[in-house]
């Protein structure tokens, strides 16, 4: 199934009231400006190094799939977009207002242009901007992001959840969980009863700060979403 096919089998299923009230006509697979704008940041995102790669230009065409007899006009659109990187935005945008109220969608194109990006085996520091920028755009939570990031690239070492160990999209009280779990693992007596010296102390002091610092970064985020 192209993706095409496969946004408007979700999009049949997540237009109602509850989750997707006032949202555009038609569904995404059938809606030329949805294929215009996908396509377009795709073909920039390709170009965010400089650089044509044929395993970025493949990947796209992979996952976003155009509908038979569409190929050669998505094709066109493609090769004059991917001239240059500038103006990606304003595709966001569009897709953004347009799907406002149906963010799994805009997720999953997000999580198709971090296939793209991860296709050549790394992920760039312009790309990883380039995505950070898209999902800004988009309105999707940073945990959102991570999630995405993180089941394509891997998390950052910095991640609020890879410190505590837990996915993003955990429960509330598992969050809890997993910090008294990590801040025990790093307890002084522990340290001491693993045998290790008392210098070891102040450098798990550092890290259980860090611990309790992962997780005010996480209550913080959740409570602007």
């Amino acid at each position: 199934m192209s993706f095409w096919k496969t946004l408007a089998h979700k999009a049949a299923h997540a237009f109602d009231p509850a989750d997707c009230t006032d949202c555009p006509k038609g569904q995404p697979g059938r809606d030329p400006a949805f294929a215009t704008a996908v396509t377009a940041l795709g073909a920039k995102l390709a170009m965010t190094d400089g650089l044509v790669d044929e395993s970025e230009e493949q990947a796209f065409f992979d996952v976003f799939q155009p509908e038979r007899g569409a190929y050669d006009n998505i094709r066109r659109l493609y090769d004059l977009a991917r001239q240059t990187s500038l103006g990606f935005e304003s595709y966001a945008r569009r897709l953004a207002k347009r799907y406002a109220q149906c963010p799994r969608i805009l997720e999953d194109v997000l999580e198709g242009l971090f296939h793209i990006a991860v296709s050549d085996g790394h992920l760039t520091d312009r790309e990883e901007t380039y995505l950070e920028t898209v999902a800004r755009l988009f309105d999707l939570s940073p945990a959102t992001y991570r999630r995405i990031r993180a089941d394509y690239a891997g998390p950052d070492a910095d991640d609020p959840y890879h410190i505590l160990g837990i996915h993003p999209d955990v429960a509330d009280h598992e969050i809890r969980i997993a910090r008294n779990k990590a801040l025990g693992d790093v307890h002084p007596d522990r340290i001491l009863a693993r045998g290790l010296p008392s210098e070891y102390v102040g450098l798990f002091t550092q890290k259980a700060a860090r611990i309790n610092e992962a997780y005010t970064q996480i209550l913080r985020e959740r409570a602007l979403q």
